[in-house]
């Protein structure tokens, strides 16, 4: 097919609206990353989404919705879910909690686990889409899937181009990696590093939160080992350049691209994809990465490169 390229003002919300109601994809930006989206009750419309992206169906997908109160009506509230919800929705942080009997959304979205991965996202336009579809929208991230995540509509056609209705052409993503992602079934579990600091969460709740390790199968989004990959080979905690590699710097050094030469973690995470995108277009034999501080958005990043530089399936 061809995928159309939508205007994000009224028109282009209407037009994107449409194609969902039509069992349509399309890809639309979050303040984190690109998403990939799909009516949320539609079977068909849902498992397409995984056939667009070679997405394995046993990884569940994050559900969009425009307000807290529309979370409400699937998923079994609680009072953590309150203070977290209250206090960073909208925002790049999704909430893993029991999903409620016969809400009506398909199956494919939550791979058959019994919790649904949801959230209310900040961007304008996004928030805009959401309010002309009215109703819960599928959405992974808007690339093949393991590789390196969208932030731009150009990455998006990279990628997709083909296999979508259409792309929603907004600005580059400003956070620049992936929501936060916090298991409320039971104890508080950091199932994702993201957007928002596990100690922020932690400070917000009053609890330490658990960092999830990672089985064999996915609970939640983004937990596959290997992930975000650029076509080249991935090397971490780099110094230097090995033969016919380049350098994705942090810090104030010599590199290829820097993430943020400043050393600001905030510049780095909104950078990090869009850096890997343009470095994984060049003619070389992979990508060295100087180390990144595993503390605040560091944590988010490092999950990412980890996962990138993760021996392929």
């Amino acid at each position: 097919m061809q995928t159309r390229s939508l205007s994000p003002d009224p028109a282009g919300f209407a037009s994107a609206a449409e194609i969902w109601r039509a069992g349509g994809l399309v890809a639309f930006p979050t303040e984190t990353v690109y998403g990939l989206g799909a009516d949320a009750r539609n079977d068909l419309a849902v498992a397409r989404i995984f056939e667009a992206k070679g997405r394995p169906r046993f990884n569940p997908l994050i559900v969009h919705v425009e307000s807290a109160a529309m979370a409400q009506t699937y998923v079994e509230w609680s009072d953590a879910a309150e203070i977290l919800a209250s206090a960073f929705w909208p925002g790049p942080l999704t909430l893993v909690l029991p999903i409620l009997p016969g809400c009506g959304l398909s199956r494919l979205v939550t791979a058959d686990l019994p919790t649904l991965a949801i959230r209310v996202p900040a961007h304008p336009i996004a928030h805009a889409l959401l309010a002309e579809f009215g109703g819960p929208v599928a959405a992974p991230s808007a690339n093949p899937s393991g590789r390196i995540s969208p932030t731009s509509a150009e990455h998006v056609l990279a990628g997709l181009s083909g296999r979508i209705e259409a792309v929603l052409d907004g600005e580059a993503c400003p956070v620049g990696v992936e929501s936060t992602i916090v298991g409320l079934a039971g104890e508080p579990t950091l199932l994702r590093p993201g957007g928002i600091p596990g100690e922020v969460l932690e400070a917000a709740l009053g609890v330490h939160l658990e960092l999830y390790q990672t089985g064999d199968a996915p609970v939640a989004p983004g937990q596959m080992h290997s992930h975000y990959a650029p076509g080249v080979r991935v090397r971490l905690n780099a110094t230097d350049r090995q033969e016919g590699e380049v350098l994705l710097g942090f810090g104030p050094i010599d590199a290829d691209l820097n993430l943020s030469p400043s050393g600001d973690l905030v510049e780095a995470a909104a950078n990090l994809f869009g850096h890997l995108h343009a470095l994984d277009a060049l003619d070389v034999a992979g990508i060295a990465v100087s180390p990144i501080p595993d503390i605040g958005l560091g944590r988010a990043i490092n999950d990412r490169l980890r996962r990138a530089a993760a021996p392929r399936p």
